[in-house]
């Protein structure tokens, strides 16, 4: 057969390298974000904007995204990515959300060893100091059950970072969600150890306080569960009576909750709220006008298959006294492979609560929310 002529060559290699542009033109309405998060094509009110964190990367899957704003007011994401979840060659990524949008993702943390070898880094946690650095704490290990703490610190709002340090021994970080700052000045950070199997899990929390801006951390005793409740990746919330409560995913399909009432030290056995969970990570944090506002997949829990229920749809709720919440936003509807799950939510100065989440274990999703207009759902 004849050589084709080199202008339809050409031409035929042209086709070639728009073909991605044309193909996510075609597909943008199944992924727009309006859609996605109503079902329809009418954005909810309370839905400022939202959009993904990068469309291209060098890294095929990411999750775990993590979420803070720094003294200067910027916003500034964190993640894990790799080629996928427990691969050696997962790393902690970062990018900040400027003017012209969110910078490109850095890798920032990785899991090499003194002799070379290599482990997967985990579940990224973003802290700003109180008039100090910026922190990220994350995980380095083979797997949650025999992962260590790790930390590094940013003097200029994420745009560089120290060494990496490993916390001191029995101390793992927060796990998933961000720490607080109490009002006594002291951090605490919400924490947990997983031990046993997928199907016959030992999850327990546990708590990390350091009085001293992180030199220094002391660790609770964990926290007693009830009916057999395992639960893991606590987030911390501040009520107006002086009580902290936390809440955490379990392996039993709800949401579950702990409280105290001497600021951390100690806490109540662990005990199932009225949210539905597919064994799936959450977020939650205490609005500036005193509501709870938690992010979470409502979907059905499959005791058969533990940790693969569906992680969708992915929904806001509120509540006024962490017991009783409302569902007031639905974010994504699904279904879609891997879901959307592993929710960060933080809220700025300006006020507007922001999101970030997995979507479809490809992407890191942000969302920016006008809490004014969070509604009950009809």
């Amino acid at each position: 057969m004849p050589a084709r002529p080199w202008s339809v060559r050409k031409r035929r290699h042209e086709w070639q390298r728009w073909l991605p542009a044309f193909a996510l033109l075609f597909l943008a309405p199944a992924i727009t974000p309006s859609a996605t998060a109503t079902g329809g094509d009418v954005r909810p009110a309370a839905i400022v904007s939202e959009g993904f964190i990068y469309t291209e990367a060098p890294f095929p899957q990411a999750h775990a995204s993590t979420l803070v704003e720094t003294t200067g007011g910027e916003i500034v994401a964190a993640w894990f990515g790799g080629t996928h979840e427990r691969h050696p060659d997962v790393e902690i990524h970062v990018a900040r959300l400027g003017p012209g949008g969110w910078s490109t993702p850095v890798a920032v943390a990785d899991g090499v060893q003194e002799d070379g070898s290599r482990l997967p880094t985990w579940n990224p946690v973003l802290f700003q100091a109180p008039g100090g650095p910026l922190w990220l704490f994350y995980k380095v290990g083979p797997d949650p059950r025999r992962w260590w703490g790790m930390a590094m610190r940013s003097l200029d709002g994420g745009q560089s970072w120290s060494a990496a340090e490993r916390l001191p021994a029995g101390v793992l970080g927060p796990i998933k969600n961000k720490p607080v700052v109490l009002a006594n000045g002291d951090w605490l950070s919400p924490s947990s150890t997983e031990t046993g199997t997928a199907r016959d899990a030992d999850w327990r929390l546990h708590f990390e306080r350091s009085a001293d801006g992180g030199r220094t951390w002391a660790r609770t005793a964990a926290v007693e569960p009830l009916n057999g409740l395992d639960a893991i990746q606590p987030s911390l919330l501040f009520h107006a009576d002086g009580r902290l409560q936390a809440v955490a995913r379990t392996a039993q399909g709800v949401v579950a909750s702990t409280w105290s009432s001497d600021g951390g030290h100690h806490w109540t056995p662990v005990d199932a709220i009225d949210l539905a969970n597919p064994n799936s990570g959450t977020d939650a944090l205490t609005l500036a006008d005193g509501r709870q506002l938690i992010v979470y997949n409502p979907g059905a829990h499959h005791p058969e298959t533990p940790g693969k229920g569906p992680r969708w749809p992915l929904a806001v709720a509120l509540s006024d006294d962490g017991v009783r919440w409302r569902r007031v936003l639905t974010l994504e509807s699904g279904p879609i492979e891997h879901g959307y799950a592993y929710p960060a939510v933080i809220q700025a100065r300006d006020g507007l609560v922001h999101v970030s989440y997995t979507w479809g274990r490809v992407r890191i999703k942000h969302v920016v929310l006008d809490p004014a207009r969070l509604e009950p759902e009809a």
